[in-house]
């Protein structure tokens, strides 16, 4: 740990990098936190990776060594041009280094229709939610993400029934996610306001095709009716969200073998989807 800190350290000494907090800049400086992301994502030599938010690149070198080809996206302009000039200083051959904001990524155009890969990420915690909804819904998803989150989203993530959250259902919906290891604030520097976990993810859905995509779209469209009041009954939300009758609400509940009376949280993902199967038909 001392080593990647001094190392860090001097770096951005060198570089006059001063870590933004805007920009959710706290560099990991435990070695043995960038090896369990490693082992976690289980990447062999024919994976290709998409590397999101490398800093200062200590992981990205790490990738470099197990994968076909890495990808990694960076935000910042001087930490961008630092890891390019470093990479092609070297000779490593099968990174490429992106200046662009991660949520403008379109892996459609950086892989081909047949090349399949895995996510690797430090996130900053402002674009949580909407990094995972983006690449979890898109038409060229992830075949497995380990992510690098705050501890509290994680926990949010795995959460189940009775305390779903639009959140853990939304990820759920997709795959099994699981908490490899938590981390403290410490291992981070400037050490943020809080700890961290790191997040796996395996995608367990077939490929999108056009008519998969409708059926999320509704799938959460009423989902998100459901959560919209969390303290009200789900009926009360579904009835006022989607302009239905207490008759035809119920009938679903019912049909959906769901007590009358329940909540949003109180649903697993198996009672969620069919809900959504029965109630359905009333709103087509």
């Amino acid at each position: 740990m001392e080593n990647i800190a001094a190392k860090t350290k001097e770096l951005c000494r060198i570089y006059d990098i001063k870590p933004a907090r805007s920009k959710g800049q706290n560099f990991l400086i435990n070695d043995g936190i960038y090896k369990a992301i490693v082992n976690a994502a289980k990447i062999d030599e024919k994976d290709t990776v998409l590397e999101v938010g490398p800093g200062l690149g200590f992981l990205t070198a790490e990738l470099s060594k197990r994968a076909a080809r890495v990808i990694a996206v960076e935000l910042d302009d001087k930490l961008a041009g630092i890891l390019t000039i470093a990479i092609d200083s070297q000779g490593v051959e099968n990174v490429e280094i992106i200046n662009q904001d991660i949520l403008n990524f379109n892996p459609a155009e950086h892989f081909s229709t047949d090349e399949p890969y895995r996510i690797v990420a430090n996130l900053p915690y402002n674009i949580t939610s909407i990094f995972l909804r983006t690449f979890l819904t898109s038409a060229r998803p992830p075949k497995s993400l380990v992510v690098m989150l705050q501890k509290e989203v994680a926990e949010r993530i795995i959460t189940t029934a009775p305390d779903m959250t639009m959140l853990s259902l939304s990820v759920q919906y997709y795959g099994a996610p699981s908490i490899v290891k938590i981390v403290p604030a410490s291992d981070f520097w400037p050490a943020p306001a809080v700890d961290s976990a790191i997040l796996h993810f395996s995608y367990n859905r077939p490929m999108p095709t056009p008519e998969s995509l409708a059926i999320d779209k509704n799938f959460f469209r009423i989902a998100r009716i459901g959560f919209s009041a969390k303290r009200k009954m789900m009926k009360n939300n579904l009835m006022g969200g989607l302009k239905l009758s207490a008759e035809k609400v119920e009938k679903a509940l019912l049909e959906a073998d769901i007590d009358l009376k329940t909540r949003a949280e109180d649903l697993s993902l198996e009672k969620w989807q069919r809900l959504v199967a029965s109630i359905t038909p009333f709103v087509l």
